[in-house]
């Protein structure tokens, strides 16, 4: 597995990291294979959320993997808070509160990094900056970042909370791709030169913050997979093409789609089905040419100015 540095941190991770929002389809046993067949790959940075599973896939996470010293020295874990049943919530208090419960569930002492999970329209960036502070004296968080937050959104953070924000994770797919659609369309009068999310690819890039594409395989908002779907016919021939080229799956070439945009890239993948996850990981192996990229980006409906 090739690694990278996330955001401006001292962290060296893979550049696929493992989504844990489903480990409550698995069984005890089944968990236990999925987390040592990622770990077999080299993918030991798993995503997790304290909503995921209402906090019980952190419970199966933990069990799965035998959780001790000795097997925490060898993961990188990230966890995510701020979603509450209709609302949002970034208050100091309940992201301390938040933080227990998630080392509690995943039975650690400190996660490497937290995200704030969504942006929350009330939020005291002062308060923000008081659990930061907080958590990283305490040694219970080394890292911080954000979910799903624009541009504005991070600088007013920024302007109180002393940690770096090091990854903004972000839904982003072959077929869900307006904040690279955006970027091309610029002082132009069509649809795609309607700005959405404030520049934020372009931001993540000039202040180092590595983007972490989720749903990389999701058009809309989970609507369904491209891969296989007949409404994608065009993309899929040409994502079937590219992949037997490189004598790979078309998943491979769909993660290996996202990892050659120079933006530094880490996709969070979702699946618990263990070849698939091996064939994301092989896209770490691969660099697709300008060509191939833009051919597969026209397939899925993109169009250039």
């Amino acid at each position: 597995m090739r690694n990278m540095q996330l955001g401006t941190s001292n962290l060296d991770v893979p550049v696929v990291a493992v989504g844990c929002m489903r480990l409550t389809e698995l069984d005890g046993g089944q968990a236990e294979r999925f987390v040592n067949a990622a770990l077999a790959l080299g993918a030991n940075f798993f995503d997790h959320a304290d909503i995921y599973g209402g906090g019980k896939c952190e419970e199966i996470f933990a069990k799965a993997i035998h959780m001790s010293p000795a097997v925490r020295d060898k993961l990188i874990l990230q966890s995510k808070c701020g979603i509450r049943n209709g609302s949002f919530d970034f208050s100091r208090a309940y992201i301390m509160e938040s933080v227990e419960g998630i080392l509690r569930r995943l039975c650690t002492d400190y996660l490497d990094v937290l995200l704030l999970h969504r942006p929350d329209a009330l939020v005291e960036p002062e308060e923000v900056a008081e659990a930061f502070d907080a958590l990283h004296a305490s040694g219970k968080v080394r890292h911080f970042g954000v979910s799903n937050q624009n541009p504005m959104q991070m600088e007013l953070l920024r302007r109180y909370v002393k940690q770096p924000l090091i990854a903004n994770q972000l839904q982003l797919s072959i077929a869900h791709a307006n904040m690279i659609s955006n970027g091309l369309h610029v002082n132009m009068s069509t649809p795609e030169a309607t700005g959405r999310d404030g520049g934020i690819l372009d931001y993540c890039r000039l202040h180092d913050i590595t983007v972490q594409p989720w749903s990389p395989f999701q058009y809309g908002f989970f609507e369904g997979v491209f891969l296989g779907n007949d409404k994608f016919e065009a993309l899929n021939k040409k994502i079937g093409e590219v992949a037997a080229r490189y004598g790979v799956s078309d998943t491979t070439i769909a993660v290996a789609w996202l990892l050659r945009h120079p933006a530094r890239m880490q996709p969070v993948i979702g699946t618990m089905n263990e070849q698939r996850l091996a064939d994301c990981c092989k896209a770490a192996e691969i660099t697709l040419t300008r060509e191939e990229w833009y051919a597969i980006f026209l397939a899925a409906g993109n169009i250039l100015p």
